[in-house]
C-alpha cells in the first residue's frame, strides 16, 4: 500500500522519533511510505480557539498536498489531528461555500488514519514484531476515544509486544487536562486534572506511559517530570517500532 505520513506540527517541531517510528512500523509491514514536505498545520488548533473561518486556508493546502490520487492512504502518529481532518473538515468545506472543495474533502476525510486505527482496522494486524521489555499503562487520548472511537486498538497492539507488562490505567478515560489550548485558558482547571491523571499513572506502577497524541504525553510528561517521579512518556509508535535488536524506544 502507498501511505502519506501526516506528521503533525508537533511531531514536526518536539517529536521527530514520533514520526521515524511510524515510519518504522509500516515499512516493516511491506507498505511504502514518503513525506510530503509542503505539509503544514492542519488548522485544529485555529477551530479549538473559535477561529475556523482561518482554518480554511490551511485545509485548502492540506488537501493539495495529500489529495494525490496516488496515494491509498493518509496516516498520522496523531488522533487529534487525524479528528480534525475525518471530522471537522467537511465542516469547513461546507461552511466555504466551494463545491470543488467540498469534494476533494470528501475523497480524503476518508483516507485519512491515526496509525493504531490504521493497523487494526483497516489492515487487520495486531502483532508488528514489537519488544518492549517494560511495565507500560496506557492513556487513551480524548480525540481518539470519543471522535475517532478507535476503541481497544492500541490495547490490541500493545498486548501482542513481546515482553511487555501491561498495567490497566484506572479512570483510564479521564481527559489529562490539556485540551490544546484549554490548558492555557483555564490552567487551575487542567493543573487539577493532570494531578489527577498522574496520581492514577503513579498508582500502576508503571515506568512508562504511553498515549497516541504527542500533546497529551507532553502535557503528562512534563508533569512527572516535574515531580521527578522517574516515570517517562513515550508514543505508542516508539513502542511499536522498538524491537529486539533495537529501535526508536532505546535511542
Amino acid at each position: 500500500m502507498r501511505i502519506a505520513l501526516f506528521i503533525t506540527c508537533l511531531g514536526d517541531t518536539l517529536f521527530p522519533r514520533t514520526g521515524q517510528a511510524t515510519v518504522a512500523i509500516l515499512e516493516r509491514l511491506g507498505h511504502a511510505v514518503r513525506f510530503p514536505a509542503g505539509q503544514t498545520c492542519c488548522g485544529q488548533m485555529h477551530v479549538n480557539s473559535g477561529y475556523a473561518a482561518q482554518a480554511t486556508g490551511l485545509l485548502e493546502r492540506f488537501v493539495r498536498v495529500f489529495g494525490d490520487d496516488g496515494v491509498d492512504a493518509v496516516v498520522s502518529p496523531s488522533g487529534s489531528c487525524a479528528a480534525m481532518v475525518r471530522h471537522h473538515y467537511p465542516r469547513l468545506a461546507e461552511e466555504a461555500g466551494d463545491a470543488g472543495l467540498r469534494e476533494a474533502v470528501a475523497s480524503l476525510a476518508p483516507r485519512v488514519f491515526e496509525l493504531s486505527d490504521f493497523l487494526v482496522g483497516e489492515l487487520g494486524v495486531e502483532d508488528v514484531g514489537a519488544y518492549f521489555p517494560h511495565r507500560v499503562t496506557y492513556h487513551p487520548s480524548c480525540h481518539a476515544t470519543r471522535v475517532l472511537q478507535v476503541g481497544d486498538a492500541p490495547l490490541r497492539l500493545l498486548r501482542r509486544v513481546r515482553g511487555i507488562d501491561l498495567q490497566e490505567l484506572p479512570e483510564a478515560a479521564a481527559c489529562c487536562g490539556f485540551g490544546g489550548t484549554f490548558a492555557v485558558k483555564n490552567a487551575d482547571v487542567s493543573a487539577a486534572m493532570l494531578t489527577d491523571k498522574m496520581e492514577a499513572i503513579l498508582g500502576t506502577g508503571a515506568e512508562v506511559c504511553t498515549a497516541l497524541d504527542s500533546s497529551c504525553l507532553m502535557h503528562i510528561g512534563g508533569g512527572l517530570q516535574r515531580q521527578r517521579s522517574g516515570v517517562r512518556t513515550l508514543h505508542l509508535a516508539e513502542i511499536l517500532a522498538s524491537t529486539d535488536a533495537g529501535g526508536p524506544a532505546h535511542a
